[in-house]
Order: structure tokens, then sequence, then C-alpha cells
């Protein structure tokens, strides 16, 4: 006897929102640094536009860029992406235009990379070059909190009052571009022992002014730059921050913590957190499947604001389980959809979903 009714789709597959926009899923593309930008200007290129257009082809719900710097000093390697100039408005436009043509909503990632700034990319052509990026080719000198560096790089210039607000003045200016770019969401980069997570981590931020010292010194840029944010991005285009909830060392900075931020972040009017771990300091951090995804439940169950997981979900049936958990409201695929970029054509296959929507037309005879 046939059921009364079908079953529901899975979640991970259904169109959801995300504050005002829709997304055919809740599966999104982590961002991912690509280090190809062989010009050294910040202008994204074909390469950019294959990858991030491949992966909104094979039914990603929202693309999320790689870390984007709002200033040349603020790459994390010379070959990073940029959004400083009105050339990367453009070429990023293109991208953002194609990504959109299939389906897919795309993220601009807009970041600083501080001390951890003007290093050689970790790519085959650059084995052997390790550290910091001297200036004779192409470096050049970076700055943090204080003058103490990153293990194994130079050590930056420590930032001044009035070098801090220049730097929430590039956000805001980045920001504005992304909007004339056309990307649909934006997420802030504060995560991986960059800048900001430089400033909110006790390990690494020893200020004693206003910037530094307890919590709310140490939380008090990010909180400048995403109030600066929310106020310029359009209301109805999503503001997304991504941080680390954990240190994963005593001392430093940690779940509670995080759970202070995320929820001056929800006052601030952010529409989602996207949850990582780890970055600012050496540490010995038990990778596994999933290792970061009790992170996200716990900032979930602690604010009203929604939350991706991310970290080494890779398979379609355990993401599944964790929307079903309660654990979070979306999952990010990063490694896994390097290999696949077809990753939630499989998901739908694996989870029984047809939907002919997650292929382009010229793509459809190839579908699972």
């Amino acid at each position: 006897m046939a059921p009364d009714h079908a079953a529901p789709s899975p979640t991970l597959l259904s169109p959801t929102r995300l504050g005002d926009l829709e997304l055919r899923n809740r599966i999104w593309l982590a961002p991912m640094c690509q280090y190809m930008v062989e010009e050294q200007d910040g202008v994204p290129t074909d390469w950019h536009l294959v990858h991030l257009g491949a992966r909104a082809a094979g039914g990603f719900g929202l693309i999320v860029t790689e870390a984007t710097a709002v200033s040349p000093e603020g790459r994390i390697s010379p070959q990073d992406t940029g959004l400083w100039n009105e050339e990367q408005v453009v070429a990023w436009s293109r991208i953002t235009a194609f990504c959109q043509a299939q389906g897919a909503k795309v993220a601009v990632q807009l970041a600083h990379a501080g001390r951890k700034a003007s290093t050689w990319p970790n790519l085959p052509r650059f084995r052997g070059r390790r550290g910091t990026v001297p200036e004779f080719a192409a470096g050049w000198r970076t700055v943090g909190p204080t003058s103490d560096p990153f293990p194994g790089l130079d050590a930056p210039d420590a930032l001044s009052r009035q070098d801090i607000a220049g730097i929430v003045a590039d956000f805001v200016a980045a920001t504005e571009r992304a909007e004339r770019a056309g990307f649909d969401a934006l997420e802030l980069h504060f995560a991986h022992g960059y800048l900001v997570h430089e400033f909110l981590s006790p390990l690494v931020n020893t200020r004693t002014d206003e910037y530094g010292g307890d919590g709310p010194g140490r939380r008090r840029l990010a909180r400048e730059i995403a109030s600066a944010v929310r106020e310029r991005w359009p209301a109805d285009r999503p503001l997304v921050v991504r941080i680390s909830a954990t240190d994963w060392i005593d001392g430093g900075w940690d779940i509670a913590q995080s759970v202070g931020l995320a929820r001056e972040l929800e006052e601030v009017g952010i529409d989602a957190l996207h949850v990582s771990t780890g970055g600012a300091v050496i540490a010995d951090i038990a990778v596994g499947p999933e290792y970061q995804v009790g992170f996200a439940r716990t900032l979930r169950d602690a604010v009203s604001t929604p939350v991706a997981a991310v970290g080494l979900i890779t398979d379609p049936a355990g993401a599944q389980v964790v929307l079903d958990r309660g654990d979070a409201d979306f999952v990010a695929v990063g490694r896994a959809a390097l290999r696949e970029p077809g990753w939630p054509q499989r998901a739908a296959h694996e989870l029984g979903v047809r939907d002919a929507s997650l292929y382009p037309g010229a793509y459809r005879r190839g579908s699972w």
C-alpha cells in the first residue's frame, strides 16, 4: 500500500532563508584560500571564476569566497584576492553574476590578516619557502595588537588608535565595494588568528589601552567593525561573522568568551555565525570528523542567531545528522568541495532527493 503522504525532503537539501536571502539549500561552500592571483594585485582571475563557478554549478546554496583583503597590507599572501579598488570590483562582478546564474548565492569574506600577513603561500611551487615574505620579494611590514610575532613570522608593528580607526574604515570601504560587485551576503573574518582574532585572544592581545585588557576591551575592535559594516551593508543582505570558538589552550580565547562575543554581535544585527576554531597561537588540536560541531551547538543554544558548522563535514548523511540534532542551521563544506565540486548533487542522491535544479541544463544528462 502506498504511503498517505511523501516523506519530507531532508532539511540539508530544502530551500531556506538566511535573513531575507533565499537559499536553495543549507549547504555552504566554506572559504578556502587559493593563492592564485599571479599579478599580486588582488584582482580575482579566471581561476577564481572557474573555482567558484564550478561549485555554484555543483549545487551549493551559498558560495563564500576566500579571505579577501580590505587593504594590500591585509593579505595573507601576495597572491590573495582583495577588494580595495575598482578594478577588483569589476572582476568580482563577473564572478558573482556567473555564480548567481547557476542558482547559487555568493558571499564575500572580508579579512585582514594582521600579524599573519605577508606569508609564503602553502603551494607546491613555493615549497621550501616558509615564514614572512621579505619586502624585496613583494612582501610588506605587518601589523598587530602588539609587536609580538606569530611563531616563525617577522614581528609586526603595533597598531596605534589612529591605525585601528583606519582599519575599521577599510572594512567599511570594502563593504561598499562588495555591494557594487553584486555580492548577496558579506562575511567578516574574525577567526583563525588573523587581525580581529588577535585582538580577541588574551594570549595575543596584551594591550593596556581601551583595545586590550579585559573582555570588553579585547572585543572592542570586533564590535566596531561589525557595527560599522552593518550600518553600511544593505539591511536586506545578510551579514555573517566567522569566529574561532576556542584557541584550544587554557587561558586563551574560549567558548565562554565566544558566547559573550556572539551576544554582542547579535545586538549589532548580524544574521549568522560561522563557527570555526584555532589559529591565534600554535596549539595541539585533535582534528577529526565534525571536530568543531560541538562549538557550533553551544553557540546556537546561547543566541537566536543562526549558526553554520564547519570542520571535516564530508559525509552527506552526517551533515544531515548535524542539522537533525540541532547542532547548526547550516553546514559548510571545504576540503571535500576541493575534491568534489558537485558535493551537493551527490548529497541529494544519497539522501534520496531528485532535484533537477541542482544541475545546469547542460549537465542533467550526468545527474545521479
